[in-house]
C-alpha cells in the first residue's frame, strides 16, 4: 500500500478512500485507499505487463437518465444523512485540507504512476471510458503504479479532476471482466460524490487526534460514524459495478478472491461455494451471542466482510430494482451508431 507523507496531517496516498478492499481495522486515523485486484494479465518479454483488454467488449450498456440514488443501498443514503448532520463538519473539513495537502497527494501519484491514455496502455483506457460510459460520468484519469501489493483507489480532491490508481499486482489477479468490475466501483464512488466525503472526513479525523485532550475522543466517535457511512458506500458500489458488468458471479468472483485469491489457484475457486459460505456465516451469527461478535467484528472496519458483500449483490441481483434499471439500459454500440 503506497503512502505519502502529508505535512501536519500525515496522511497516506489513499487519503480519499474509495476502494473495493473489504476492510481497513484497527484504532488508528483512517488511510485512505482501499484495495482491489485486477486481472488477466501476462508478463511480456521484457517483463511488462500486457494487460488483455478485448478493444470491443461485449455487452457493454448505457444507461439512460441514470442517477446515483437509483442504485444507492438505503444504508448508504440513511448514514450519508447522519454524516449531514454532523455540525460544521464539511467546513472544518475543507479547512484542513490545503492546497499544499492537495499537491502532495496529487504529485505523489503522478510522479509515480504511469498515466494511461490512448496511446499509453490504451486497451486499458477503453475498459475505463467505457465503463464510465455505462454509468453516466466523465473518465477520470487512471493510472498504474508498480507495487506488490494489490491496491486500487479513488482520489477527488476540492473540485479537481479526480482520478483512479490500480497496482500492477492488482492487475494480476483477476479475469477481464473482472477488472471492469473493479474499475465500475471505483467510478462508483465518483457517480455517488462519495471522494469529497471521504477526503473531508479522512483528514478531520486525522486531524482530531491532534487536538489535545478531547482530541481522541472526538477522533474516535467520528471515526465509527465515518465506518459506518464507509461500510454502506462500499454495498452502493458493488452494485455499480453490477449494472457495468451485468453478472453477479463477476463481481462476488472479485470478491472472493480478495478474501482468500491467488494466481496459482483462481481457477479453482468457486463462487456458488462462495455464496454458501456466506448463508453459512448468516446463519452463524444469527444467535444474540452471534449478532454480538459479528458486530464487534465489523465495528472497526471501513469495508463490509466480503462474504456480506458477496450476499448482498446476489440479492439485489434478483431484485425489482435491478431489473428495472437494466430495462433502461440500451447497448454502447447502439449509441454510437444513432
Amino acid at each position: 500500500m503506497a503512502t505519502a507523507s502529508l505535512p501536519l496531517f500525515n496522511l497516506t496516498a489513499k487519503s480519499s478512500p474509495l476502494s473495493f478492499r473489504f476492510h481497513i481495522a484497527g484504532n488508528k486515523p483512517l488511510s485512505g485507499s482501499s484495495y482491489a485486484k485486477f486481472g488477466s494479465s501476462k508478463k511480456n518479454r521484457y517483463g511488462g505487463i500486457q494487460i488483455s483488454v478485448c478493444k470491443a467488449v461485449s455487452s457493454s450498456l448505457s444507461f439512460r437518465d441514470l442517477d446515483a440514488d437509483d442504485f444507492r443501498h438505503p444504508l448508504d443514503k440513511q448514514n450519508t444523512l447522519l454524516l449531514k448532520a454532523i455540525p460544521g463538519l464539511n467546513e472544518i473539513g475543507k479547512a484542513l485540507l490545503g492546497s499544499i495537502s492537495e499537491q502532495v497527494m496529487v504529485l505523489e501519484n503522478i510522479g509515480t504512476s504511469v498515466l494511461v491514455s490512448e496511446n499509453q496502455l490504451s486497451e486499458l483506457h477503453h475498459l475505463m471510458v467505457l465503463s464510465a460510459k455505462a454509468l453516466k460520468i466523465e473518465a477520470p484519469d487512471l493510472y498504474v503504479r508498480q507495487s506488490p501489493v494489490p491496491n486500487a483507489y479513488t482520489l477527488a480532491v476540492n473540485g479537481k479532476k479526480p482520478f483512479i490508481v490500480v497496482h500492477t499486482s492488482l492487475i494480476e489477479l483477476l479475469t477481464r471482466k473482472e477488472l471492469q468490475a473493479v474499475l465500475a466501483h471505483e467510478l462508483g464512488h465518483l457517480k455517488c460524490d462519495h471522494g469529497v466525503w471521504l477526503t473531508l472526513a479522512n483528514i478531520l479525523t486525522v486531524g482530531a487526534y491532534t487536538i489535545p485532550g478531547i482530541g481522541g475522543m472526538i477522533a474516535q466517535n467520528l471515526e465509527e460514524q465515518l465506518f459506518r457511512w464507509l461500510r454502506a458506500a462500499e454495498l452502493t458500489c458493488d452494485r455499480a459495478a453490477l449494472l457495468v458488468v451485468q453478472d453477479p458471479k463477476v463481481v462476488i468472483s472479485v470478491l472472493m478472491k480478495l478474501a482468500g485469491g491467488c494466481p496459482s489457484l483462481a481457477d479453482q475457486l468457486n463462487v456458488d461455494a462462495f455464496l454458501e459460505q456466506a448463508r453459512s456465516y448468516d446463519k452463524a451469527s444469527a444467535s444474540p451471542v452471534g449478532w454480538y461478535i459479528r458486530n464487534a467484528q465489523t465495528r472497526q472496519l471501513s469495508h463490509p466482510l466480503p462474504v456480506l458483500r458477496a450476499r448482498e449483490i446476489d440479492e439485489w441481483s434478483r431484485s425489482q430494482d435491478y431489473k428495472s434499471l437494466m430495462k433502461r439500459a440500451i447497448s454502447t454500440n447502439s449509441l454510437q451508431n444513432a
